[in-house]
């Protein structure tokens, strides 16, 4: 695979980076670096108006079809936006769910009605999403799902047939800041498994939503349960045919782990770095299990890269495929909490003082144990790979 980028690419990277040094400046420069997994509650405000000013300047959704509002990039450009705002240190977008998840997936999948009404608004960042698809009893299982929905007629003259939803989704991040959420119900009464789900798009701010936070081991609650009780959507939200949900779904989760994954490399790597300086100051550097650890992560990293850019230059973001590079990073990141322990040594077991602030090292090891569980927990992601993409028999049903 020819990783060189062409003399338009390079252009394209200098234009980002001038573009990046200008704008995330003054007011901005104060939220460089903020925001992110176990760190969302930082200065969503301020990244939120980060993301408009963005979309003001044509920066957001940049591979979108330019008939929907973007401008219609090339996969190796994409790559580069995503490197160069991750070595710039910009803030973690507060759009991402609705920008690189639901986005994509009504271009593939939804009608123009809902193109046309949703993507102008994704794009400016008018409308921020959540994802409904974990519930307490189907997590990485998604096929298990057992939140309803059923279609009602119209309640008056001129008023839409609606579907109405009941059932309790959890682990849905930033539920409490979305104004829409894309999930995952059981539409056909009786199916089981993959049949019967449809792909649902639910306004959150309406009688029969309630959503209620998770304080995570971080101290922090960007998780949350949401219950729905007689929850209402109109009859046409439904991406694709009722009961084509599975598919539509697995889509999306093909898209969660597209080309911005390449900038979170960027970040990971910000990590490692952070991690070998503390090394050095602990003097933790001149143990050679330590030394062992340290390249086996940078190898490890580099790896996560080159797989990423190998799915992508392939069968693209979707596909089995994808379980391979959610294997690999969530592994390494949570193996690199724990090498930052290490490293600390018994400091590492105690709190700063008042209010007890974890340091970036210990929220790094705490959240990083959810990072092998969230979007599908790695003993999914092994079975996926192993049946549909080695073709080994499938793991007996209990």
């Amino acid at each position: 695979m020819d990783l060189a980028h062409s003399p338009q690419d390079e252009a394209f990277r200098r234009e980002v980076r001038d573009w990046l040094e200008t704008h995330l400046s003054g007011d901005f420069t104060a939220i460089r670096g903020l925001g992110g997994s176990g760190r969302e509650h930082e200065a969503h405000d301020e990244r939120l108006a980060w993301d408009r000013h963005m979309a003001v300047h044509g920066w957001t959704c940049i591979g979108w079809p330019k008939e929907y509002g973007g401008r219609g990039l090339p996969l190796s450009q994409q790559v580069i936006f995503h490197e160069e705002y991750a070595r710039a240190d910009g803030p973690a977008r507060v759009n991402h769910l609705g920008e690189e998840l639901l986005g994509p997936t009504l271009i593939a999948f939804g009608t123009q009605e809902q193109k046309d009404r949703f993507l102008p608004k994704i794009r400016a960042v008018e409308e921020l999403w959540c994802q409904g698809y974990s519930e307490p009893g189907a997590g990485s299982d998604l096929a298990s799902v057992s939140t309803r929905a059923h279609l009602e007629s119209a309640r008056g003259p001129g008023l839409p047939d609606q579907w109405v939803i009941d059932g309790q989704k959890v682990w849905t991040s930033l539920a409490h800041l979305a104004d829409w959420c894309f999930m995952v119900a059981r539409t056909e009464p009786g199916s089981v498994r993959h049949a019967g789900l449809s792909y649902l798009l639910v306004p959150m701010r309406q009688d029969g939503v309630d959503v209620r936070p998770i304080t995570q081991l971080t101290g922090t609650s960007e998780f949350n349960e949401v219950f729905f009780d007689g929850a209402r959507t109109d009859a046409s939200l439904v991406v694709g045919a009722p009961g084509d949900g599975w598919k539509v779904a697995l889509a999306t989760l093909g898209f969660e782990r597209g080309v911005s994954t390449l900038g979170q490399q960027i970040g990971f790597a910000r990590e490692l770095e952070a991690v070998v300086a503390l090394a050095r100051r602990t003097g933790a550097i001149d143990d050679p299990a330590i030394q062992d650890r340290i390249t086996r992560a940078h190898m490890g990293l580099e790896v996560i890269r080159l797989n990423a850019l190998r799915m992508l230059a392939g069968s693209g973001s979707q596909g089995p495929e994808a379980s391979i590079a959610k294997l690999l990073w969530g592994t390494w990141h949570r193996a690199l909490g724990e090498l930052a322990m290490e490293v600390a040594g018994a400091p590492s077991l105690v709190a700063q003082a008042p209010p007890y602030e974890l340091d970036v090292f210990q929220r790094l090891f705490l959240f990083g144990r959810a990072d092998t569980i969230y979007g599908g927990s790695n003993e999914i992601q092994r079975n996926i790979i192993a049946e549909r993409v080695l073709g080994l028999p499938k793991e007996p049903k209990a």
